[in-house]
C-alpha cells in the first residue's frame, strides 16, 4: 500500500491527519455516518428481471440516490454467490454509475458494492476486518454502512464496499496502467504450464482486457513453484511485493478468514504495478472473518489456529514455499509480532466495536429482512452463539470480543516460541492516567507518571488519524483533525496500553 505508507510517513512529520483528503470516494468512506442509499426502478416486474439478469450477469437500468445526491440511469445487478442464494430477498448489489452514462460517477467512483451481511449475526465482521486493514496498512477496499431503500421501502442495513478498479489502483499505487487479476474462481497460484488457457479459467483479468497479456502472471507463478528453496526469496521478490502479501497473510490468519488464499484459495486481487513491475496483493471479500468459514475445524481449533496454518499445503504453493524458506518464514513471524503488538488487541478494538454497534443498532433492529434476530446481534458481539439454519446460515458464530482475546492469547504463545515476546494480555494502565481538557480543540494533555513512547488518535471506524511526534511531552495537538469522537491509544515505555475516549470540539 505504497500511497498510504507515504501518507503515513509525511503525516508523522507534519502532525496532520493520516487519511488523505483527496482520494476517490472520501465523501463516502471518510464520513463517520450511516449513509442512505435509495435504489429505484420504474420497470414493471423489475424483480423478475433482476433475477434473470443475475444469471446472465448483466446490469439493469435504475436510479440511485446517495445521501440526497441523485444519479439517474445507473447499472444495477445482484451480486455474490452464497450471499445471493440465501432465502431472504435482501440480496447484495453492484452499482455501476456509468454503465449507461459514460460521464457519470459518484465522488469520482465508477462502481460500488452493497453487501447484505447474510452470514453475520453481528453485522460488523466485514466492516471491522476492512477497517483493520486501513489501520495496519494492508491493501484492501474501504467500507462504510448504508441504509438501503428499494423503491422507497427500507430494505435493510448493508455494508458499502469500495470497488477494486482503476480508481482504487490510482489511489493506492499512483498507477492504474498495469494488469489487475482477480484470484477467482480458483486462483491457487499453482503451476499448470506456460499456456494461457491453463490459467484464464482460474483467474479473471479485470483491466487491459483487449491486450489480454497473461505473461506477467504466468512468470510469477513459475517463480513461486519452480524456484529452489534457496533461490525463492530473491526470485519471487523480484516479481512480487512480498511484503504486501506477508502483511495480508498474517492478517488473514489472525482473523481466521479461511475463505481466502490461505483456505479456500480465492477472494483476492493481485496487481502488476507498471512502475515497480511487481505484483501487489489486495484483499477482497472478507465477510467470513472471525472464523465464519471453518473448513471443518472446530471452534477450539479456529481460535487456536497456528500462525503457519495452510489448508492443503501442496495446493497453496505461495504459502508452502515461503514457509520452507528461512528468510520468508522469519519475515512472516515478525509481521505477526508487529500486528499483535500494535493492532490486534481488545484494548483497541472493544471500544471501536461498541461505537460501531451503537451507530448501527437502530438500523439493524429496523431491518426486517436480515437473517438473524436482534438478540443474535447483541449476543454475537460478546459471546459465541450456535444457531440452527440452512446451509451457510446456521452453525457456530464466534463472538467478536472473545475471539480477539482468544486469538491474541494463542498467537502470542506461539510467537513466544519463535523469538517474539508479546504480553499474553496487554497491561492496561488506564486507571493510572487521565486526559484534559476533554473535549478539546487544541492541545490534549496526558496526566500520568508512566513514561510514554507513543500516542495515537484513532477514529471510531478504526483508522489511525494522528500520531504524536514527541510523546515524552505527554500531550498531543488535535487542532488539525476534524471534529468528532476519537480513541486515544497511549503506549508506555514498558508496553502497557491505555485507551481513552476523547472528543475533538
Amino acid at each position: 500500500m505504497e500511497k498510504n505508507l507515504l501518507s503515513l510517513i509525511a503525516a508523522s512529520f507534519l502532525a496532520l491527519p493520516l487519511i488523505s483528503q483527496n482520494n476517490n470516494g472520501d465523501s463516502l468512506f471518510n464520513a463517520p455516518i450511516v449513509h442512505d442509499v435509495y435504489i429505484n426502478f420504474s420497470q414493471t416486474g423489475y424483480w423478475d428481471s433482476l433475477v434473470a439478469n443475475y444469471t446472465a450477469d448483466v446490469y439493469m437500468k435504475g436510479d440511485v440516490i446517495i445521501d440526497g445526491k441523485s444519479k439517474p440511469n445507473c447499472g444495477l445487478k445482484f451480486k455474490g454467490n452464497s450471499s445471493y442464494n440465501n432465502p431472504s430477498n435482501k440480496k447484495s448489489w453492484k452499482i455501476d454509475f456509468n454503465e449507461y452514462d459514460s460521464t457519470q460517477d459518484y465522488n469520482d467512483l465508477k462502481k460500488l458494492n452493497l453487501n447484505n451481511g447474510f452470514k453475520d449475526p453481528s453485522m460488523l465482521r466485514e466492516k471491522l476486518a476492512l477497517d483493520y486493514c486501513q489501520m495496519a496498512g494492508i491493501a484492501a477496499p474501504r467500507c462504510a454502512f448504508a441504509r438501503v431503500y428499494l423503491n422507497n421501502t427500507y430494505w435493510g442495513l448493508y455494508t458499502l464496499v469500495e470497488e477494486i478498479d482503476k480508481n482504487f489502483l490510482d489511489d493506492e499505487y499512483y498507477d492504474k496502467k498495469g494488469n489487475l487479476f482477480k484470484g477467482d474462481p480458483s486462483g491457487d497460484l499453482k503451476w499448470y504450464g506456460t499456456s494461457v488457457s491453463s490459467y484464464n479459467t482460474k483467474y479473471e483479468l479485470k483491466t487491459n482486457e483487449t491486450q489480454n497479456d497473461w505473461s506477467g502472471l504466468i512468470r510469477l507463478i513459475d517463480k513461486i513453484n519452480n524456484s529452489t528453496t534457496t533461490q525463492l526469496h530473491d526470485s519471487v521478490n523480484k516479481y512480487m511485493n512480498t511484503t504486501s502479501w506477508i502483511k495480508s497473510w498474517a492478517y488473514l490468519n489472525l482473523f481466521v478468514n479461511l475463505d481466502s488464499y490461505i483456505g479456500s484459495g480465492h477472494n483476492y486481487f493481485i496487481y502488476h504495478d507498471s512502475i515497480t513491475l511487481r505484483f501487489n496483493f489486495i484483499n477482497w471479500d472478507v465477510n467470513e472473518a472471525f472464523g465464519n468459514f471453518n473448513m471443518g475445524l472446530t471452534t477450539t481449533q479456529l481460535k487456536n489456529m497456528s500462525m503457519y496454518y495452510i489448508n492443503n499445503p501442496t495446493n497453496r504453493p505461495l504459502c508452502q514455499k515461503m514457509l520452507a524458506n528461512t528468510a520468508y518464514k522469519s519475515e512472516l513471524t515478525m509481521e505477526f509480532c508487529n500486528q499483535v503488538e500494535n493492532y490486534f488487541s481488545n484494548a483497541i478494538w472493544d471500544p471501536i466495536i461498541d461505537s460501531l454497534a451503537n451507530a448501527i443498532r437502530a438500523d439493524v433492529y429496523a431491518d426486517n429482512l436480515k437473517s438473524y434476530s436482534n438478540q443474535n446481534f447483541e449476543d454475537n458481539i460478546v459471546m459465541d452463539i450456535n444457531l440452527a439454519g440452512g446451509p451457510g446460515m446456521g452453525g457456530n458464530f464466534l463472538g467478536l470480543k472473545p475471539f480477539i482475546a482468544s486469538r491474541r492469547t494463542a498467537v502470542t504463545a506461539e510467537l513466544g516460541l519463535n523469538g517474539c515476546n508479546v504480553g499474553v494480555s496487554e497491561n492496561n494502565f488506564s486507571d493510572e492516567m487521565s486526559i484534559f481538557p476533554n473535549p478539546s480543540s487544541g492541545i490534549l494533555f496526558i496526566n500520568t507518571n508512566a513514561s510514554i513512547k507513543n500516542i495515537q488518535v484513532i477514529s471510531v471506524d478504526g483508522k489511525l488519524v494522528l500520531e504524536s511526534l514527541n510523546p515524552l511531552q505527554k500531550q498531543i495537538d488535535l487542532k488539525n483533525i476534524s471534529s468528532g469522537i476519537y480513541f486515544l491509544r497511549i503506549i508506555s515505555s514498558d508496553n502497557r496500553v491505555s485507551v481513552k475516549k476523547c472528543i475533538r470540539e
